[in-house]
Order: C-alpha cells, then structure tokens, then sequence
C-alpha cells in the first residue's frame, strides 16, 4: 500500500469520524437528496428532503439550515454530487453516503443517549 492510498484511507476515516460526531451532536442537519417519492418510502428521522434536482433553485433554504449539512441519498452517488456543489458555493457539508448509514447513526446517537 502505497503513502497516497494511505492518506486516503485515513482522511476517509477523519470524514466518517466528522460525520458521526455530527450527527450524534445534532451538530447539523441532515439533507436527504433522493427524489420526493424516494423519500416518503422511508427516511432519516428529522431529516430534509432537497432533490438533487432542486439544489440550485432550493439555496435560500438550505443556507437557513443548521450547518454542517450531512447529505444523504440511496448509495452516496446523488449525495456526493450534492456535496460537490455545496462545497463549490461556500456551504459546510458532508456526503454521508447511504441514508441507511446515516439512518444507523442517528439510531446509535439516540440510543446512547
């Protein structure tokens, strides 16, 4: 293993230890970029639902959010998009990846709780 592939490894194990403590703190907010439909078949407890679609037209609302923002999709394809432009515009945010995974923290950081 070479030096780059372990920088990598270690800055994505700071991102997920970042994201974690975010959630656990209720430090942000969580941003659900599936579609509305996708949504509704299940989602993150308090999370919001900004489609990937919709980001641009939807940036006043989301600079009234709660930063960071951790974003969240099916697989972490959407979210990573999301976050990519995010970024771009000034905005704190993570992609966390599968909603599933972020759904799993929060379920952790409540039952810790």
């Amino acid at each position: 293993m070479g030096l780059k592939n372990l920088t990598d490894i270690c800055a994505i194990k700071l991102r997920n230890m970042n994201i974690e403590k975010i959630i656990k703190e209720n430090q942000g907010t969580i941003v659900d970029v599936r579609t509305r439909p996708e949504f509704m078949g299940g989602n993150v407890n308090g999370s919001v639902n900004i489609p990937l679609q919709e980001i641009q037209k939807r940036m006043d609302e989301l600079k009234s959010l709660k930063q960071p923002l951790v974003l969240c999709c099916l697989s972490g394809g959407r979210s990573g998009q999301a976050q990519a432009f995010l970024s771009q515009q000034g905005f704190d945010c993570y992609n966390g990846g599968s909603w599933f995974n972020v759904n799993a923290l929060q379920a952790q950081a409540s039952f810790k709780n």
